[in-house]
């Protein structure tokens, strides 16, 4: 779903660690533009809080103690106008993120729970995934790089190091400010990257390159 001027952003938060839910919970509802209008500890108790709740995204624990957050999001998908996802997690377990397919994908972001110290990159991914992107946990982004054969390896550097950029979050101006570009400048490499991926007319192409970006590359340990 996406943001209107008069709703805030809804937020459904499922945790298992009573302490952790709370203090996200605490913290997000405080944020102008977001509140948290459902919690869970566990799966099956999601399952029944959300059974009638209207939420735009959902924040998942992947590793619940009756299952994970990932069959979660899918169910939540399956059963409702489709809300954004975004997983957190304690460990890299990008992989079973990754596993997911690309149409059930879109639209879902991934964060380690470290990142959920640093509130501004929570609450931009979450705005970012109520507007139907993808966003990945940046500190997994920068240590991804391409692999052979595919079309991303075909892309320059700085058309990477671009794409690299959106699949962290960054918006056309941060994009812009970071490379020191100008805003016709990020567009173009953005058409040019769109061109070189195929991504297809009519789609989202910022959210199709952001799931092209993490099908074709891998991450340096």
């Amino acid at each position: 779903m996406t943001e209107t001027a008069t709703r805030p952003i809804r937020l459904a938060i499922v945790e298992d660690n009573p302490l952790f839910l709370d203090l996200v919970s605490s913290a997000l509802d405080s944020v102008d533009g977001l509140e948290v209008v459902a919690t869970a500890k566990s799966a099956t108790e999601a399952r029944a809080v959300l059974a009638d709740a209207d939420i735009d995204v959902a924040v998942l624990d992947i590793d619940l103690p009756d299952g994970n957050g990932v069959g979660l999001g899918v169910w939540l998908s399956s059963q409702f106008p489709r809300p954004g996802v975004l997983l957190l997690s304690a460990t890299d377990m990008l992989e079973l993120f990754l596993g997911l397919p690309e149409e059930t994908r879109a639209g879902w972001s991934y964060l380690s729970k470290s990142s959920t110290t640093d509130f501004d990159v929570l609450i931009k991914t979450i705005q970012a995934t109520a507007r139907g992107r993808t966003i990945v946990d940046p500190s997994l982004v920068d240590r991804s790089r391409a692999k052979p054969g595919g079309r991303v390896a075909r892309l320059t550097k700085r058309q990477f190091e671009v794409l690299r950029a959106v699949a962290r979050g960054l918006s056309n101006q941060a994009i812009a400010d970071e490379f020191q570009f100008s805003l016709k400048t990020v567009v173009a490499h953005l058409t040019a990257i769109y061109s070189a991926l195929d991504i297809p007319e009519g789609s989202n192409p910022r959210v199709h390159a952001v799931l092209e970006f993490l099908k074709e590359t891998e991450r340096d340990s």
